[in-house]
């Protein structure tokens, strides 16, 4: 339960409230409705009782642009995976991404050497029309897969908007996934056309790609196209591949769009693949592009005077959220590399050397700098409004952190989505304030609730979050599961009527949203369910503690709760370390969360996004078989926490 009202640490003053987005969306939204909402409550209420009236509202706000308008906006019939949106509307999404067509920016990328480039809105639609143009005349039509393993570059965007322009359908790797990694996602999609670098450069070592990049293509019999995206130092052409220069030399001005219906795909995503074989999760353009605009403008607040950037790789679904904001007209800046290469102010310093006014990161980058009581006195962050945190639970001491060592003055977007829905069940809001340790609101038109054990909505009590209504970015459904059955075993196996996430979370009497953890690695000892993230924010109190992660361990018939702890350099583990951590998470927690078991590790696995995968420590510590550890960025710890397993 909360027992009491997390502090405030940001609010709008009375000058930004009515220049913000969402200020100028509810006039519009009273004027052409006849209504009288006076806040963001009274919205998002609005936006759940009336879907079809919301949703057309958004896309007329953002200024979708249709090439034919839709007959019916919201058809529900049926169960809730099958609604139908914007019935008969036709469009195209880089049409949407290329609406600005002069000499402002639209991207610029930066690796971790500092190398820099920009492209204008006008120079990146040649581009895309002179790579749609090829890929037309070789034969790539409406629906066909293209795949791209690329870092996060110009020419990423240009891939995608070009793949786009033709209805074609894109999907992306980061070049770090090993062999098997890229052949488990992309071989299922039999893509006609691959886009890939033969190198890239990760934390100043220079990594080479002619071998997995030839594995792939092997297991990749449908192609009819290989390109190399070449760069200053890129090695010779791959054997079957064709240089990226060829483009330069066609002449086509214009981009001939070509016209698909509001749930035709745009992307593939791809799950962790950490239980087993990643799940191929279709996403329409309509979809993607409406539930976008909606968060970036609404929610972000991002208009065509600002700078967006969130630091990501092509193989998270935050890559395709940023680049969304071309829609804005705002600048893009995509950054690739380590980013603490030599400096744990990297990113800082491009914030204020690009005047970045809508910065985004991981939970973990911040955390990191919390440790190592980085401060960013030394760059002028002026132009910086909001700090975006995604990927896991941002904990309630990182947000003082922030508001203490990065700006004071600043709205921090704590946000939470996923592949799944390419988008965000709850983010930020600029007309409301930030409390300690939650997430500002439940996003427009997401019906989003917590259930307690017994399927009814709880307010805070900490429970499953689910959305009760259809959304218009829900998955078309999964690659070759024509018949759905894997989607409603991922999203309704436990409730058959409403849509299960799969995160632990509460909401608050203000309708804010406080997260716990994944609800598939949430503890139950005793029978008592315990969101991990209660016991992970005990440790940030223990300065010898780098990280943690508690899972359960069935024994005796009931489940008892070990904790798994990387130290800080030149600490040692020592029973006294032990007794401090427990006494800790007694105190400050319940005796409920006390582990039974406390195990010193070297580290702990990762997802190649950075998560740590909870659920791997899980099988480990249940003896069940980890099924895809091609997914880990470091499979090599699972050895070493079975050792210490070995050992209890």
């Amino acid at each position: 339960m909360q027992t009491e009202v997390n502090p405030i640490l940001w609010q709008p003053n009375a000058k930004q409230i009515p220049t913000t987005q969402i200020s100028l969306f509810i006039e519009y939204v009273n004027q052409h409705y006849h209504l009288i909402l006076s806040n963001y409550h009274e919205l998002h209420q609005w936006s759940i009782n009336k879907p079809a009236d919301f949703w057309q509202a958004s896309a007329n706000f953002c200024q979708i642009k249709w090439h034919k308008e839709s007959a019916k906006v919201f058809d529900a019939s049926g169960h809730m995976l099958d609604a139908k949106w914007f019935v008969g509307a036709e469009l195209n999404f880089a049409e949407n991404l290329l609406s600005r067509k002069d000499d402002a920016i639209a991207l610029v990328d930066v690796n971790e050497a500092g190398n820099r480039r920009e492209i204008s809105y006008r120079a990146l639609y040649k581009k895309v029309a002179q790579l749609s143009h090829y890929l037309k005349n070789q034969g790539i039509e409406k629906g066909d897969r293209i795949a791209a393993v690329m870092p996060n570059q110009i020419e990423t965007v240009i891939i995608m908007l070009a793949t786009a322009s033709l209805g074609a359908v894109f999907s992306s790797c980061s070049p770090d996934f090993g062999s098997q990694g890229l052949i488990d996602r992309l071989a299922q999609l039999k893509p006609k056309a691959l886009f890939t670098v033969a190198e890239y450069q990760y934390n100043g070592k220079l990594f080479e790609l002619p071998e997995k990049i030839d594995a792939l293509c092997q297991e990749l019999d449908s192609l009819v196209t290989k390109i190399q995206v070449t760069g200053d130092n890129t090695l010779s052409i791959m054997p079957g591949f064709v240089a990226w220069q060829i483009i330069n030399d066609i002449k086509q001005e214009e981009i001939q769009f070509t016209y698909v219906p509001f749930d035709h795909p745009a992307y593939i995503l791809f799950s962790s693949g950490t239980t087993g074989k990643p799940k191929c999760i279709m996403h329409s353009v309509g979809g993607t592009l409406l539930q976008h605009s909606k968060e970036i403008r609404l929610h972000a607040n991002v208009t065509a005077k600002d700078t967006l950037f969130y630091f990501t790789t092509c193989g998270w679904m935050m890559w395709n959220w940023l680049v969304s904001g071309l829609q804005t007209g705002c600048k893009v800046v995509l950054f690739d590399g380590n980013p603490m290469f030599q400096k744990a102010d990297l990113l800082f310093e491009l914030a204020a050397k690009e005047s970045i006014t809508h910065f985004g990161t991981s939970a973990r980058y911040l955390k990191t700098l919390e440790q190592s009581q980085f401060n960013t006195e030394a760059h002028d962050l002026t132009a910086l409004k909001t700090i975006m945190s995604t990927g896991s639970v941002l904990q309630a001491e990182t947000f003082d952190y922030v508001y203490q060592s990065i700006k004071s003055d600043i709205q921090l977007s704590s946000i939470s989505g996923g592949t799944d829905i390419i988008s965000c069940f709850a983010l930020g809001c600029p007309i409301l304030p930030v409390r300690r340790g939650e997430l500002q609101c439940k996003g427009l038109g997401m019906a989003v609730d917590i259930f307690d054990e017994h399927g009814q909505s709880t307010t805070n009590q900490q429970g499953e979050l689910v959305c009760t209504q259809a959304f218009p970015s829900m998955p078309i459904g999964f690659w070759r599961d024509e018949e759905k059955t894997k989607y409603r075993e991922t999203y309704f196996a436990n409730n058959s009527d409403v849509w299960s996430q799969g995160d632990f979370a509460l909401q608050t009497d203000e309708q804010a949203l406080i997260f716990y953890g994944r609800s598939d690695a949430t503890l139950n000892p005793g029978g008592v369910r315990i969101g991990t993230a209660e016991i992970y924010r005990q440790l940030e109190r223990i300065n010898e503690v780098l990280e943690g992660v508690a899972i359960g361990q069935q024994h005796q018939g009931d489940e008892r709760v070990l904790l798994f702890v990387t130290l800080r350099e030149q600490v040692n583990a020592s029973e006294a370390l032990t007794k401090q951590i427990k006494s800790i998470i007694k105190t400050h927690a319940s005796p409920r969360h006390v582990p039974e078991l406390i195990h010193y590790v070297s580290d702990l696995p990762r997802t190649r996004n950075g998560k740590v995968a909870e659920l791997t420590v899980k099988d480990i510590a249940n003896n069940r078989p980890i099924k895809n550890t091609t997914a880990l960025a470091n499979p090599e710890s699972i050895e070493a926490i079975k050792r210490v397993l070995t050992q209890q």
